[in-house]
């Protein structure tokens, strides 16, 4: 394949590696310093675009891969609550996207097991929850889309609460979530590549379910292997439809 990629910092670089390792040819990488490269002939020469720019930038490129006609890989987050109005775009011009919070195998495995996890922990009210998630300095967004997924799992099975909140450690803006709320706790700690940590707490004991990342080489890989699964297929899609956990 020959593949786009848009967002040519760290990430990107690491997805050109695996990009080469696995017979793929990189045409186009854009970053700050030739963002007039991005643009609708450029992207035509493509086969596929795989984007984690950042969460000003995103929208504006999906749309450049749309007029394009090129499928768009989407690993940036910080843009969700356009995700409708995106998916809507998509259909209706009979596009391709797969968007995901994170690309990694492991990660994906986590949020299958988390699920499973609060659907158990559901019957043992005596348990409170909470997220926390540990990223480096340079992530813009907080929480992490990560993080989000993790929560909107615990949600969709945890009867005892029905939204996410949160708080940036160091901000200096102190979160006091309800009974009923789900804190997100974000921590951002020079080059740790991400931890995320589902924690249920009570008066008795602990239970901590932990995926720790060694470097985002798992992120980059995992997103090569979309932009794979996503050759000549058209529509809208999240990680879940590539991935298949169920038991």
């Amino acid at each position: 394949m020959k593949i786009a990629i848009l967002g040519y910092g760290k990430m990107g670089r690491i997805i050109e590696q695996f990009a080469f390792e696995r017979g793929h040819e990189v045409v186009l990488k854009v970053n700050v310093d030739n963002t007039e490269d991005l643009n609708i002939a450029n992207l035509k020469l493509a086969d596929v675009a795989i984007d984690f720019s950042t969460p000003d930038s995103v929208l504006s490129n999906i749309d450049l891969c749309f007029a394009a006609g090129v499928p768009v890989v989407v690993g940036t987050t910080g843009w969700y609550a356009k995700l409708q109005e995106v998916k809507d775009k998509c259909t209706e011009g009979n596009n391709t996207l797969l968007y995901a919070s994170n690309f990694s195998v492991g990660v994906n495995v986590f949020f299958f097991v988390n699920k499973v996890l609060a659907k158990i922990m559901n019957r043992y009210p005596q348990y409170e929850v909470q997220v926390e998630e540990i990223h480096h300095t340079e992530k813009l967004d907080s929480p992490s889309g990560t993080a989000m997924t993790i929560a909107e799992g615990i949600l969709g099975e945890l009867e005892r609460k029905n939204e996410w909140v949160n708080e940036l450690i160091g901000s200096g803006e102190e979160v006091i979530a309800k009974p009923e709320q789900l804190l997100i706790e974000s921590h951002r700690i020079e080059e740790v590549p991400g931890t995320h940590t589902v924690i249920y707490s009570s008066e008795v004991d602990d239970i901590e379910f932990k995926h720790k990342a060694h470097s985002r080489a798992g992120f980059a890989l995992g997103a090569v292997i979309a932009a794979e699964w996503l050759e000549k297929k058209t529509g809208f899609f999240n990680i879940t439809d590539m991935f298949d956990f169920s038991v």
